[in-house]
Formats: structure tokens, sequence, C-alpha cells
């Protein structure tokens, strides 16, 4: 069962990776994993947390960084060195099937910490803003799934680990959201 569920990950994985390639994406996908190119959005919602939310914004931002932190933690720190799975683009037997569209990295695949942190701010923010801003649940959802998408695309993640880490961020995000809910009337 394992070996299929693996086989089925690096042929869906090659069918992303290679199946997909073309120009735009190589040019596109890329910047979606770098967290320069996020950087004036995370700057947006720091600054709108604070404008709109005034005194509130701090515990807005501050449970923002909490949730980042325990995706990290969590993805990164505990489950990645307990698999241990190595990186599509670290594996010996894809080396021929392989573009090197970026750095591959020395770290271990599962699940995908860019999905894993993604998603559990996505989730977090959707929460906090959804009853006045409604475009908040697309608009998030998708910013987290074209970054696990890039992942993919560019050769460091394996389509499985960017599900699980797409799952784990989620259930951090909707955590840290009702600890967020519970906490917020004492403000």
């Amino acid at each position: 069962m394992i070996e299929s569920l693996q086989q089925f990950d690096v042929e869906l994985f090659l069918k992303i990776h290679r199946g997909l390639a073309n120009p735009f994406f190589d040019w596109l996908l890329p910047l979606m994993r770098n967290r320069f190119f996020w950087a004036p959005l995370y700057l947006f919602i720091i600054v709108f947390s604070f404008i709109e939310y005034k005194k509130k914004g701090w515990y807005i931002i501050g449970m923002l960084l909490v949730t980042f932190a325990i995706g990290d933690l969590v993805s990164s720190r505990i489950i990645k060195p307990t698999v241990a799975r190595v990186r599509p683009c670290n594996e010996i037997t894809l080396a021929n099937d392989i573009i090197h569209r970026v750095p591959c990295g020395s770290g271990y695949s599962f699940p995908s910490a860019h999905a894993t942190n993604h998603f559990a701010i996505a989730v977090f923010l959707i929460f906090v803003f959804y009853d006045r801003w409604k475009l908040i649940l697309p608009i998030g959802l998708f910013w987290a799934f074209i970054i696990s998408f890039s992942q993919i695309y560019v050769g460091v993640h394996y389509p499985i680990d960017t599900m699980a880490g797409a799952i784990l961020g989620m259930l951090i995000g909707l955590l840290t959201s009702k600890i967020y809910k519970k906490l917020q009337p004492q403000l």
C-alpha cells in the first residue's frame, strides 16, 4: 500500500514538475514561493490590522506570529526529522528527471513547511477578517494553494508533502483562530 502511494506521488509529481513545464510557469512559480515577493502583502496585513483594529491589531499580529511559529515548529522541527523523506530534487532515482528551477535545499520534504505555514496563516486570517471582508476566503485559499503548488512545480516537494502541509496548516489556523475568538471578548 505504501509503495503504491509513493509511486502515485512520484508520478503525479512528474506530471506537474515536467508535464506542466512552460516558460510562463518557469518565470511565475519560483516567484510565488519566494518570501520576499510576498513582503508587500505581509506589510499590508500588518498596517491594515493596526489601522482598522487599533489596539486589537497588536493582538491579531501577535496571534498571526503564533500561528506561523506553531506551523513552522510542528512541520519543520517535529515531523520532518521524524519522517525524514528526501526531497524529490535530492532523490537519486529522479536525478535525470529534475528540472532545477530553484536551489534544492538540504532539508527534508514531508510535510511542506511552505504549505503548512501559508495555509495556517490563510485560515487564521479568513476567520479573523471574514465577517468584514468576504473575499478573504477565496483569496486566502488561492494564495496558500499557489504557494504550495509552486513547491511541487519547482521540484522541492512531492504532492503529498504539500497536501499534508495544507491539512496540517488548516488545522493549526483553525486552532489559533479558535483561541483568538475565545480571547477576543476580553480585549
